[in-house]
C-alpha cells in the first residue's frame, strides 16, 4: 500500500530547519515517507540559458540547492533519532510556491517555515505561504515559533475554528485526528459576529436577544462537534463560543496552544474566494504554528485511496 508523503519547502533559512523537524517528527507520527523539496527559480531550457551558461549562474544555483536539499534531509534523520524514516529529496524548477501547490496533489500535508530567505526582517509570511495554503490540495501547516522561543511549541492544545458549516468540517476532523495522535486536548472557538446577527433578523424580521443567540451558536457548537467527540473518546474537548472577530478569538485562545486549526473558507465563502478573511488574518498574526485544512474536501478520503 502506498502512503501518501509528508512534503516539506526548504530553502536554506532557519525557519526551513524549523519546519523539517516538524515535517520529520510528523512523518513518523503517521508512518509516512518525508519528501523535502526545495526550487530553483532559473530553469534548464530557457531563453536566459545563453547568459546563465556562461555566468555560471544556473548551475551555482542548482547546486546551492543540492546542498540545501542534503543538508535538510541530514536534520531530518538526526530529528528520527533512530526512528523509521523514509527520507527523499526532490529538486524542482520554477517558483517555490507554484512546486509546492504541484507536490501538494499526491501530499498527505505540505509544510513550510513563517519566514524564507531574501525577506524583510518585519516580514511574518513571505511569498509561499499564502498562495500555497489557497490553493493547496491538501492540508498545508506553517511552522511558527513565540519570538522568545527557540523551536515551535511541542505542547499544548489544537486550537480549531467552527463555523457550524460544512466549510469547516475538514478542519474540525483534522484537528480531532491530530489531537488524538498527540494525545493533547482540542479547543473548538465558534465566534459570531454583528454581520451573523444581521443575517438572522433579516429572515425572522426581529432582533433576537444576546443570551438568546448565545444559546443558540452553543447549541451550534455541540452539534457540530457531537460525531467528533463519539469518533475521539479520548481527545477532552473545551468549547469557546463568543461574540467576537473570529480570527482574533482564535489568535486569542492558541497564546500558549500547540497549534491554530481552521479551514481555508468560512461561513458563506464564495467559491472563487480560495482563502478566506479569517484564515488569512490567522496566517499571518497567530504567533503558533497554523493549519490551513482545505475546504470542501476530507482529508480521510486521501488515505482510502491508497
Amino acid at each position: 500500500m502506498t502512503r501518501t508523503p509528508i512534503v516539506v519547502g526548504i530553502d536554506g533559512s532557519f525557519a526551513a530547519s524549523d519546519a523539517v523537524r516538524w515535517a520529520a517528527d510528523e512523518a513518523i507520527r503517521r508512518h509516512r515517507p518525508l519528501h523535502i523539496v526545495s526550487a530553483a527559480l532559473l530553469s534548464p531550457g530557457t531563453f536566459a540559458d545563453g547568459i546563465n551558461l556562461r555566468t555560471g549562474i544556473f548551475g551555482e544555483q542548482e547546486r546551492h540547492t543540492r546542498r540545501c536539499l542534503a543538508v535538510a534531509a541530514e536534520l531530518a534523520r538526526d530529528t528520527a533519532a533512530g526512528a523509521p524514516l523514509t527520507v527523499d529529496t526532490i529538486l524542482g524548477h520554477g517558483s517555490a510556491a507554484d512546486v509546492l501547490i504541484q507536490h501538494s496533489a499526491d501530499a498527505d500535508m505540505v509544510v513550510v517555515g513563517s519566514r524564507g530567505l531574501g525577506e524583510f526582517t518585519g516580514a511574518v509570511l513571505g511569498s509561499v505561504g499564502t498562495p500555497l495554503a489557497a490553493h493547496a490540495q491538501c492540508p498545508v501547516v506553517i511552522v511558527k515559533k513565540a519570538p522568545a522561543a527557540d523551536r515551535p511549541a511541542t505542547i499544548g492544545p489544537i486550537v480549531v475554528g467552527v463555523d457550524g458549516t460544512a466549510n469547516s468540517e475538514p478542519a474540525v476532523r483534522w484537528a480531532f485526528d491530530e489531537a488524538s495522535r498527540r494525545d493533547t486536548d482540542v479547543v473548538a472557538v465558534h465566534a459570531w459576529s454583528d454581520a451573523d446577527v444581521s443575517a438572522v433578523a433579516a429572515l425572522t424580521h426581529a432582533f433576537p436577544s444576546p443570551d438568546n443567540l448565545q444559546v443558540a451558536e452553543e447549541a451550534t457548537l455541540a452539534e457540530c462537534l457531537a460525531g467528533y467527540r463519539e469518533s475521539h473518546p479520548g481527545v477532552h474537548v473545551r468549547r469557546v463560543v463568543v461574540h467576537d472577530n473570529p480570527a482574533r478569538e482564535l489568535i486569542r485562545e492558541a497564546q500558549d496552544a500547540l497549534m491554530i486549526v481552521t479551514g481555508s473558507r468560512g461561513r458563506g465563502g464564495f467559491s472563487a474566494l480560495l482563502l478566506g478573511s479569517t484564515s488569512r488574518t490567522v496566517i499571518h498574526r497567530a504567533r503558533v504554528t497554523v493549519v490551513i485544512v482545505p475546504t470542501g474536501r476530507s482529508t480521510a478520503r486521501r488515505d482510502a485511496h491508497h
